[in-house]
């Protein structure tokens, strides 16, 4: 990974967009979709504190005089088709608002990113949406629940697994949440799990090893375990090389062994 994955807030606050025609009319609504408001003068954009641009321009000179004087102003900016030129790109946005899936190929391939988009649009259920909206309306209940940061995820974790009550490939009524809730357990159990990885990249890891992954509170590795690997667990579980002769962590412990 070569870049670092964001999503930028600019509901309100002006964004520059330089250029005339189809590719900059695209810029300009993406812009206004999430909120912007689109500026199409560069000195009048900086004047206003703009942080983001686009330019939209054959003329390759052109280009980089304008991306010179947006970088003497402190304004990240992308360079339509100059992927050299960028500072950020802009990915093939699904939305389920709130929820939003952005694929990027750092601007390899545009067309790559729109057909795995359009792939995942058949995947996912239209209510998404609905669903997130209404666990960020039971946050509070959630934590009054669930006191304990780790019990909490790992409650959510079991809701949100494939068959879960709140799996997220499947289409949900709006009670779901409070139905989960009134009928869960209090207190997620400690449970270890062991993997052996055959594998040196994630590619060759299965579904089920990465939903552990993806899970796991604590990671305990032996030596060998690639790194590609543990960079899939969640950045914030601990991770400990074997032998380990300290206290196990609570909730899910991976121990991860190479073949």
């Amino acid at each position: 990974m070569r870049s670092l994955p964001l999503f930028h807030r600019i509901a309100g606050q002006p964004v520059i967009v330089l250029g005339e025609g189809p590719a900059s009319d695209a810029k300009r609504r993406l812009v206004e979709r999430a909120g912007g408001q689109v500026v199409g003068d560069l000195q009048t954009g900086i004047e206003r504190g703009a942080r983001l641009a686009f330019v939209v321009t054959d003329d390759q000179p052109e280009a980089e005089a304008a991306v010179m004087r947006l970088h003497r102003a402190g304004v990240l900016v992308n360079v339509a088709d100059r992927p050299g030129l960028c500072d950020f790109t802009t990915p093939s946005i699904l939305d389920r608002d709130p929820v939003q899936i952005a694929i990027s190929t750092e601007g390899a391939s545009a067309g790559l990113a729109k057909h795995l988009r359009l792939r995942l649009e058949a995947l996912l259920p239209a209510g998404l949406g609905l669903l997130a909206q209404a666990l960020g309306a039971a946050r509070d209940a959630l934590r009054e629940r669930w006191p304990d940061a780790g019990d909490r995820r790992r409650a959510l974790d079991e809701a949100l697994k494939p068959g879960g009550p709140l799996d997220p490939f499947v289409e949900h009524g709006t009670a779901a949440v409070d139905n989960w809730m009134r009928d869960s357990g209090q207190r997620a159990q400690t449970t270890r799990v062991e993997l052996t990885i055959a594998t040196h990249t994630p590619d060759g890891l299965t579904l089920r090893q990465l939903q552990l992954l993806g899970a796991a509170d604590a990671i305990l590795y032996e030596s060998g375990v690639p790194a590609a690997v543990l960079d899939i667990a969640r950045a914030d579980a601990p991770r400990l090389c074997l032998p380990h002769d300290g206290p196990m962590p609570e909730g899910l412990v991976l121990v991860l062994r190479r073949r």
